[in-house]
């Protein structure tokens, strides 16, 4: 599940350079993994290419993007418009893979009833208050939601989209949230990545010392 994503944005660059097959070899390469596996994660979706051809771009880029659920739509709320939620919703690659923002909502008084635009072609959205946060998913029927807030407020905005029917959160903020094992939960912490590639610099420069 976790290579899917990798596969289909290797197979949709792919498809746009205008390529119509490729081997298990070439998309493995690009996609980091070993031919054998990527066979493997492929023979899952009943797709198992042509001895000699490779597969079929479009076709394989057409069932990874069905066993994603990337073939409708998929209505998203930004809960947090600062500058991660402000990039988040201006982010133009989310359209293109299935998924719509479809509303704003932050706290800070200052920010209601700003206008900005969401994605690449030209739509815009207002920003509303924290306050009508349940009005605002009804409405617009978000499935995903997404918290960019500061760690303080997150746990309560996660509450509140979960008791509006939302059942999968993606969570930019630095806090672990609590909830139903009925919702999904993926946390993205970019503070923790940057730590984790500054202990692996750490680790190079110590064996460097060593070595001299």
């Amino acid at each position: 599940m976790a290579r899917l994503p990798i596969y289909h944005r290797v197979l949709s660059q792919i498809t746009e350079r205008g390529i119509i097959t490729v081997s298990s070899e070439e998309l493995a390469a690009a996609s980091g993994v070993s031919s054998a596996k990527l066979r493997k994660d492929l023979s899952f979706l009943g797709s198992y290419g042509t001895r000699g051809v490779g597969y079929d771009a479009a076709y394989l880029l057409y069932q990874i993007q069905r066993e994603l659920g990337l073939t409708q739509d998929w209505p998203v709320v930004i809960v947090g418009v600062g500058n991660l939620g402000h990039a988040l919703a201006n982010y133009g690659g989310f359209a293109n893979r299935g998924f719509r923002v479809v509303g704003l909502i932050d706290a800070d008084p200052a920010l209601v009833g700003e206008t900005i635009t969401v994605g690449r072609d030209g739509q815009t959205l207002m920003i509303h208050s924290l306050d009508d946060l349940e009005k605002i998913v009804t409405e617009v029927d978000a499935l995903i939601g997404v918290i960019a807030t500061p760690a303080a407020a997150a746990q309560d905005v996660c509450d509140r989209l979960v008791d509006c029917g939302v059942t999968s959160i993606l969570n930019f903020a630095p806090v672990v949230l609590t909830t139903s094992s009925a919702v999904h939960v993926r946390k993205v912490d970019l503070a923790t990545e940057l730590q984790i590639l500054a202990f692996h610099e750490q680790r190079r420069g110590d064996a460097h010392e060593v070595i001299v």
